[in-house]
């Protein structure tokens, strides 16, 4: 415990006019370098948040947040497995759909696919792909007309618009009397959707569920495709739902599919997490050479407050109380700051992209162009308790000087 005469003293150093003027440098530099540190981090910590957020969001936008699989071939009975699922009240969507591969051909560009059948009506519940065409309509996949809807990239690449027609090339093959030849089918491009993603827009084709059928001449579908009240407890919800009810069925959920992604995204965010806060190390290093330095300049006030009868123990306090307070305004500057900053960045940023006539992150080159920002309170709370405790340690050895200070010597010259 702190006595009163040891944090007055603490506080009045602080406080205190310097005869010598580099160290009260030092101090408003080792300050600012915390308030600088935490905000850094606070902010970038946000804006990494609001990139991961955004990336989840068009990821599940078009992946499903979970898919129920016959454990076999494909569901002849998904209407059925549809109602029992619904039944979870976590369950919101459920959609049945084929899922295979194959080429599409057009005046001689060949590109490679997925090619997904789904139903128009259904589909709606469990993706956002509806809301995302830019060309075309959705409603115009009708069974047995052949329509397709291409992403944009793939479109790009096919060099093909609405209105024209491709060929699809199923990996099946039919044996006529000519030999063995591969399956194929016209279709015709009925829209074009852009979701953001690159593994969706460059390679994902939609048919409808009856046509995909008819092309891989199967009478079933791959599986359902489920949306949840929450992404995030999607692998359990979705086990849930399924585990009552009767048949061998397995459950593969959106962690599963894009493990790799997402964990990607949260190891570049622990490695931002340790590099900005050497930001923060680094402050307090200034902490401990001010304190090095009121130490050696506060020799003789050291040596009355022994001599009147100050322990080590006491004197140690005192410039631990000096340091802590250094440290505790430079991390409020830092917390108000970057609190601010990670709120507004939104604002800011297209601010002074105007202001200067610049794109920081181009819609050409970056399917997100606009700097997201996703404040946790939790992350601000860690910033602060790290960066009080990098404070705290830097005060030690200081004082440790400080306390081992011999009266007798201190004073011979006074």
């Amino acid at each position: 415990m702190f006595r009163p005469f040891e944090a007055y003293i603490g506080l009045r150093y602080v406080r205190a006019k310097r005869r010598n003027h580099f160290i009260s440098f030092i101090s408003l530099s080792s300050m600012l370098g915390v308030a600088l540190g935490v905000l850094a981090l606070i902010t970038v910590l946000s804006v990494m948040n609001g990139f991961e957020k955004e990336l989840t969001q068009r990821t599940l936008g078009m992946a499903s947040h979970a898919s129920v699989v016959f454990r076999g071939s494909t569901l002849d009975n998904w209407r059925d497995l549809a109602a029992g699922i619904s039944r979870n009240p976590d369950i919101v969507g459920v959609a049945p759909y084929y899922q295979g591969e194959g080429m599409l051909v057009y005046a001689g560009n060949v590109n490679g696919t997925i090619i997904r059948g789904i139903l128009p009506e259904e589909e709606p519940r469990v993706s956002v792909v509806a809301e995302k065409m830019i060309s075309g309509s959705f409603v115009d996949l009708v069974a047995g007309q052949f329509n397709i809807i291409l992403g944009t990239e793939l479109a790009r690449a096919l060099q093909v618009r609405v209105g024209d027609k491709l060929t699809l090339v199923a990996p099946q093959a039919n044996v006529t009397p000519a030999g063995i030849m591969p399956r194929l089918k016209r279709f015709i491009v009925s829209g074009i959707f852009e979701v953001g993603m690159h593994e969706f827009d460059s390679a994902l084709a939609l048919i409808h569920l009856d046509d995909a059928r008819a092309l891989f001449r199967n009478n079933g579908s791959s599986g359902l495709r489920l949306k949840t009240t929450d992404i995030f407890r999607a692998p359990v919800i979705s086990r849930e739902a399924i585990k009552d009810l009767p048949g061998n069925y397995w459950v593969v959920d959106w962690t599963q599919r894009h493990s790799n992604f997402f964990r990607a995204l949260k190891t570049e965010k622990t490695v931002m997490f340790v590099i900005l806060t050497l930001i923060i190390a680094v402050a307090a290093f200034n902490i401990i050479s001010t304190l090095v330095m009121v130490v050696t300049d506060k020799q003789s006030d050291i040596a009355v407050l022994r001599t009147i009868g100050a322990s080590p123990a006491s004197i140690m306090k005192i410039f631990i109380i000096q340091g802590v307070i250094i440290g505790l305004v430079g991390i409020t500057l830092g917390v108000i700051g970057g609190v601010w900053l990670a709120s507004n960045v939104e604002t800011i940023v297209p601010a002074i992209e105007n202001f200067f006539q610049v794109k920081f992150l181009s819609p050409d080159v970056y399917y997100i162009s606009e700097l997201p920002s996703d404040m946790h309170w939790q992350d601000v709370i860690i910033i602060a308790a790290v960066a009080f405790l990098f404070c705290l340690l830097a005060t030690i050895y200081p004082a440790w000087r400080a306390a081992r200070t011999q009266p007798a010597e201190a004073l011979r010259y006074e």
